[in-house]
């Protein structure tokens, strides 16, 4: 039996001047769907994304008024490394923000990539049963095509009955082992932002524009997604 594919993606396009008002822009968006989840069922679950765009939002967010103690965290994907590494998202994320605020520790979900990432992903998946819809997914999108670990010629996860959590061994880029939420989960979310920035992202951009199957391309929730771009990587003029 063929397992059915997900949707379709639907795509908003949103070209910035700069990365200051990329930024601006970004950090209104996540504390907008911050208090809406909050309002409406008293927390927020946001997936956190790796790359320096995103290290740059974490940063801004050290200074936000927030709820923190309804803010859960969950990662889309983790670097099999010990907790500590730099090259951890969790490490990056804890040191430019999470660190800085006061969201109980509890509500921090690190994904245990130390472990390797068969058992990894196994553990993840078991602690995403407590999370349903997430409030807010954050990706970026590699100069391949990737986001999160989901890397062209690998299984994406994109099926209505694939993992919620994937090992991923052999990745191109360094680590070759990781662990990634698949397409179909990360496509359950209430919004999903991608935050895109310089001219080496510009030829991954036009493959995406142009319907080309990338992975960025396999994240399709229902409200579709929101792409936030500066010029550098859209190669257009401004047109928010």
């Amino acid at each position: 039996m063929v397992s059915a594919a997900m949707p379709l993606q639907t795509v908003r396009w949103h070209v910035f001047p700069d990365d200051a008002s990329l930024l601006a822009n970004a950090l209104a968006r996540v504390l907008g769907a911050a208090r809406a989840a909050v309002a409406r069922h008293g927390a927020f679950d946001v997936v956190l994304a790796g790359g320096n765009t995103p290290r740059k939002l974490y940063r801004a967010l050290r200074r936000a008024d927030a709820d923190w103690n309804a803010w859960h965290v969950w990662y889309g994907d983790e670097r099999c490394a010990p907790p500590d590494d730099p090259e951890r998202n969790s490490r990056m994320a804890r040191d430019e923000w999470l660190d800085h605020v006061p969201i109980p520790a509890a509500n921090v979900h690190a994904i245990p990539a130390e472990l390797g990432a068969r058992e990894a992903a196994a553990l993840y998946a078991r602690g995403l049963r407590t999370a349903d819809t997430f409030d807010l997914v954050l990706l970026g999108l590699g100069e391949d095509g990737h986001t999160a670990s989901l890397f062209p010629g690998h299984d994406w996860g994109r099926h209505a009955d694939s993992p919620d959590v994937l090992a991923v061994f052999k990745a191109p880029k360094p680590p070759p082992e990781r662990v990634s939420l698949s397409a179909q989960r990360l496509s359950n979310a209430r919004a999903v932002l991608f935050l895109v920035e310089g001219a080496g992202k510009r030829d991954a951009v036009a493959a995406w524009k142009r319907g080309d199957a990338i992975p960025a391309a396999s994240i399709t929730p229902e409200a579709g997604v929101d792409v936030l771009l500066d010029e550098a990587a859209s190669g257009a003029a401004r047109s928010v």
